[in-house]
């Protein structure tokens, strides 16, 4: 999208020994809207930025919370203590069939635009499990294979009525040739015990797609980069109020009530931190747009050598943490073998 507005960092020439097969890794962050209740358009959409970042030497492209089916930012659905309401469940009924099946169509063309354009894709999707959806990110590999998921563990307040809650058993790290590749997704990021569980799997690239543009979030990014001695991606949608539908019940935020077709309803706000502390590019308060750096891997050692949470700073003989990844199934089946009768007895 040439009107679309990047952020490029300078490469990083520091010279480093004994990083394979790469000490340089440029990813992209792409920040920018939903098409809400479209995701054929939101998947077009997505296509297009993929391509871009491609072609400026992403290896790495993360997308924002929920991009694929859309944050439901103001959404009401009729809710409130005790009441029941039929438009808010027909609102509802439309933003499930925004989700998508894992495995499913959508997922076979994420999967194909990832090796398409030779590229890590971690993107932000609402899945659907039957009825019930979840807030997932999906990751991808250069060869085009769909690596697995993480559905986010707690969603946040109102997000409690509409998504439901991911177990240990999608808490993966994956080891890859640009680096050890996770995520944490919006208000995670501010559970100690979850990063932890992260740290300990040796995440390197923390990705972190997120619906908070807030300047505090800044904050919470930061830290993360500096306790985990990893680098954090933050991604956040840019959103307009056109951007969703015309609905006079949607409560876009909390600050101001300008409904004017183009006020800021999500500011954005993605940004990429070094395991030194240092922003790398973003943050973008402003525009749709790509957030583009060079990760010098070999700053997770330098980081290492003052602070390793799971490691030489850890206590576990004072401090332990278990974390249980057999998922956690509502109905379990357990189905009788007869043993077949033994024909030669006869």
């Amino acid at each position: 999208m040439s009107s679309a507005k990047e952020m490029l960092t300078v490469k990083n020439t520091t010279p480093v020994d004994g990083v394979a097969p790469s000490s340089i890794v440029r990813v992209t962050i792409v920040q920018a809207s939903t098409v809400y209740n479209n995701t054929p358009a939101t998947l077009d959409k997505a296509e297009k930025y993929i391509a871009e970042a491609a072609s400026k030497g992403a290896e790495l492209v993360l997308f924002p919370e929920a991009f694929i089916g859309g944050y439901p930012r103001g959404f009401r659905f009729g809710l409130a203590a005790g009441v029941h309401n039929e438009e808010g469940r027909d609102e509802f009924r439309k933003y499930h069939a925004s989700a998508i099946k894992v495995p499913g169509p959508e997922l076979d063309r994420l999967a194909e635009l990832a090796g398409k354009n030779n590229l890590y894709l971690v993107v932000g999707a609402i899945e659907k499990d039957g009825y019930t959806l979840y807030c997932t990110a999906l990751f991808f590999s250069p060869q085009g294979r769909f690596l697995g998921k993480h559905r986010k563990l707690m969603p946040t307040t109102m997000e409690r009525c509409i998504w439901g809650q991911g177990d240990g058993s999608t808490i993966p790290v994956y080891d890859t040739p640009i680096g050890k590749l996770g995520a944490a997704i919006c208000w995670e990021n501010r559970m100690p015990l979850y990063r932890t569980a992260l740290y300990a799997k040796g995440i390197e690239i923390y990705c972190a797609p997120t619906a908070d543009g807030s300047k505090e979030w800044q904050s919470s990014m930061m830290h993360i980069a500096l306790e985990g001695g990893c680098f954090v991606l933050s991604a956040c949608q840019f959103c307009l109020r056109k951007d969703f539908p015309d609905h006079p019940d949607y409560l876009f935020t909390d600050m101001d009530d300008n409904k004017e077709q183009d006020a800021i309803v999500s500011q954005g706000g993605s940004v990429i931190i070094s395991p030194l502390g240092q922003v790398l590019a973003g943050p973008n308060f402003e525009s749709e747009g790509l957030i583009t750096a060079d990760l010098d891997l070999g700053d997770i050692a330098r980081a290492k050598l003052y602070f390793d949470a799971v490691g030489h700073y850890s206590r576990p003989d004072v401090l332990h943490l278990t974390v249980n990844e057999h998922p956690k199934k509502p109905v379990t089946f357990v189905t009788k073998v007869e043993k077949a009768e033994d024909d030669s007895n006869n």
